[in-house]
């Protein structure tokens, strides 16, 4: 195992910057996961470490030795890739044992290393069929096995689970997360699903057109977003964002509602952005904002409820996400407030977090 220090890293295609001096700092058994939208740079960093993608400027190193210069083989890291990347004339046990194979290793430590990673994985009745005759989930894990053995530093995976069907990827997520608890072995994972970041991650790193926008546990991204960027990236379903100005009694929102302040000092008449979850969202008994009911889906553990403030052209779009069964019916009016203790207030201009 060993820890992974990105600094100051650099990357264009030809006159095209993709990654603007990012900093990263993961430590030896962590599991940090790079999360972002598409084009966001994740994946080209991902490469960077592997060594499959050159370093235009900054340092990779890993464990302390700087690995700008070394190839890929050299790295003494594991790859897993979206598309599994399996041979399809070899056996599972040959696809697990190529990499020792290539590396000359005896054939007993060989046998060994295979049989602890199909235990681990429960391939254990699979070692004999070739890819072809394996499910998406088994292939998948036939390529997280093909990294076990050759126990390396660092897992790096890319997208691995954004073939599978969504039940799959639910049980695969947990299946990883299971792994990593009992290997310890430095990971870095790339997606673009916040849930698998949230549920996965020690550290999650919320990257933004090539820049770290926040870089945190899970909960401190989700409780104190640094930014509105990350406010509205992590969480599922996302944040409502209400622009208006800070009062002495409250926010007001655009079209007149008025919604709790956080706890902190206040800076009346500043323009802001109001931002609260929808699961932050509570019922209120008639003094409330009166949300115009627009959509009601109920999904069993919760009723989520898609509205505006007001009926008029361009009224703000609001949701929420209620533990309560909700019988609103559309077209009515459901009066809703804030806990504001949950609430967050961002600087309309630059997005930054105003409240501490």
């Amino acid at each position: 195992m060993a820890n992974v220090s990105i600094r100051g890293v650099r990357k264009a295609f030809g006159a095209t910057p993709v990654l603007h001096g990012v900093s990263i700092e993961i430590a030896d058994g962590a599991f940090a996961v790079l999360v972002g939208p598409s084009g966001c740079g994740k994946s080209t960093l991902l490469r960077m470490v592997a060594g499959l993608e050159e370093i235009d400027g900054g340092e990779v190193a890993i464990g302390g030795r700087v690995v700008n210069r070394v190839p890929p083989k050299q790295r003494d890291i594991a790859m897993v890739f979206q598309n599994y990347a399996l041979y399809p004339h070899m056996t599972v046990r040959d696809n697990m044992a190529f990499s020792l194979k290539l590396a000359r290793a005896p054939a007993a430590a060989m046998d060994e290393r295979v049989a602890r990673a199909a235990s681990i994985l429960g391939l254990d009745g699979l070692l004999d069929r070739y890819p072809r005759q394996l499910s998406g989930g088994q292939r998948q894990r036939v390529a997280m096995g093909r990294a076990i053995v050759r126990d390396p530093q660092v897992f790096l995976f890319d997208e691995p689970l954004s073939n599978l069907d969504a039940k799959l990827r639910v049980q695969t997520r947990a299946e990883l997360k299971d792994l990593h608890q009992r290997l310890r072995t430095t990971t870095i994972y790339v997606t673009h699903d916040q849930i698998e970041a949230m549920t996965m991650a020690d550290q999650i790193v919320v990257m933004n057109a090539g820049r770290v926008e926040q870089t945190g546990s899970p909960l401190d991204l989700y409780d104190r977003p640094a930014n509105r960027f990350v406010a509205g990236f992590i969480g599922s379903p996302a944040m409502n964002f209400l622009p208006g100005t800070v009062e002495a009694g409250g926010f007001r929102a655009e079209g007149g509602s008025l919604w709790p302040l956080p706890p902190g000092p206040r800076d009346p008449g500043r323009p802001a952005v109001y931002g609260v979850r929808p699961e932050h969202l509570q019922l209120a008994d008639g003094s409330g904002v009166s949300l115009l009911v627009q959509v009601v889906e109920p999904t069993g553990s919760e009723t989520q409820v898609h509205g505006h403030l007001g009926a008029q052209p361009g009224a703000l779009p609001v949701m929420g996400a209620f533990r309560e069964r909700v019988a609103a019916q559309p077209g009515e009016k459901l009066p809703v407030t804030a806990d504001p203790a949950l609430v967050h207030l961002f600087d309309r201009d630059t997005g930054a977090r105003l409240v501490a």
